[in-house]
């Protein structure tokens, strides 16, 4: 009689987790890049996701972070809209496992991973003060995003940094929008004396400093210098090339996907919010 082979044990499955991404899809390539991201960080580690549209709004967030807890996902990777403190407050409360992407909170009880925006945005002034700038304007993002609010401190230190100081006239709210942008530009070159340089705080808003400028007929790199947060594919491309601080948004995916790992495997482990570096591209429209 033939032996017969020992019966090898079955293999199981390895573990699958979904997780449920909340985040703003609008017209805006930072967000189709994150989100690129963090589909190809949660692919690596085995996990699928879920996608909801915020639409940037907090009553649309709520809506769709209740849908994707009755979906019953085993975790939430969310990027807040401005003023959101109650759904954060909620899925801390009940104990979702819960990471907050690219806009980071003042607060210690849930992980959280994004850029760093002061110490970026205030290299970015230095970087035209040392150009012989004096009258450096900011486009500044939406009121009521902490991003925003980080980077418009970032321009006053880099500001105090330089030896100059700080104009209300010399800031104008872009809304983090292009049209928003171009209307902000606008009105910082009628004023007088009107900038010389602009600082840009977002990749959107890039847009329309480039459409205003484009449409008064003023050469960027030579008769303005500019230079922003956020490094778009086409701000590499154009003439002259933007210079720009570049987001590390794989990074930004792969940590936001390990934070909500490293969660679920141990509920206990005390918060972390992780500050990424942005890295510095050096083209020609500030005009050097």
């Amino acid at each position: 009689m033939t032996a017969l082979s020992p019966e090898l044990p079955l293999r199981e499955p390895p573990v699958i987790h979904r997780f449920g991404v909340a985040m703003g899809l609008h017209a805006n390539p930072y967000s189709a890049e994150l989100l690129r991201a963090i589909e190809n960080a949660a692919a690596k580690a085995g996990c699928a996701i879920t996608l909801a549209d915020t639409g940037d709004s907090v009553s649309e967030e709520a809506a769709v972070v209740r849908a994707l807890r009755a979906d019953r996902v085993d975790g939430v990777l969310l990027v807040p809209a401005a003023g959101d403190d109650a759904v954060v407050n909620g899925l801390v409360r009940m104990g979702v496992p819960t990471v907050l992407v690219d806009r980071i909170a003042g607060r210690n009880d849930v992980d959280q991973v994004g850029s760093e925006n002061i110490q970026a945005v205030s290299a970015l002034v230095r970087h035209l003060a040392q150009r012989r700038h004096r009258k450096i304007g900011l486009i500044a993002g939406d009121e009521g995003l902490t991003t925003s609010e980080e980077r418009a401190l970032g321009y006053r230190l880099g500001l105090g940094r330089s030896g100059l100081r700080w104009t209300s006239s010399l800031v104008a709210c872009g809304q983090s929008t292009p049209g928003g942008a171009a209307r902000a530009t606008a009105k910082l070159l009628d004023a007088w004396p009107s900038p010389t340089a602009l600082v840009v705080a977002s990749e959107s808003m890039l847009i329309g400093v480039q459409y205003e400028a484009h449409r008064r007929g003023i050469r960027i790199g030579s008769e303005l210098a500019v230079v922003g947060y956020g490094d778009m594919e086409w701000a590499r491309q154009v003439t002259p090339g933007v210079t720009t601080m570049a987001q590390p948004i794989a990074e930004i995916g792969r940590k936001a996907v390990h934070l909500l790992l490293s969660r679920l495997a141990d509920p206990e482990r005390r918060p972390e919010a992780v500050r990424l570096a942005p890295r510095f591209r050096h083209r020609s429209s500030c005009g050097c």
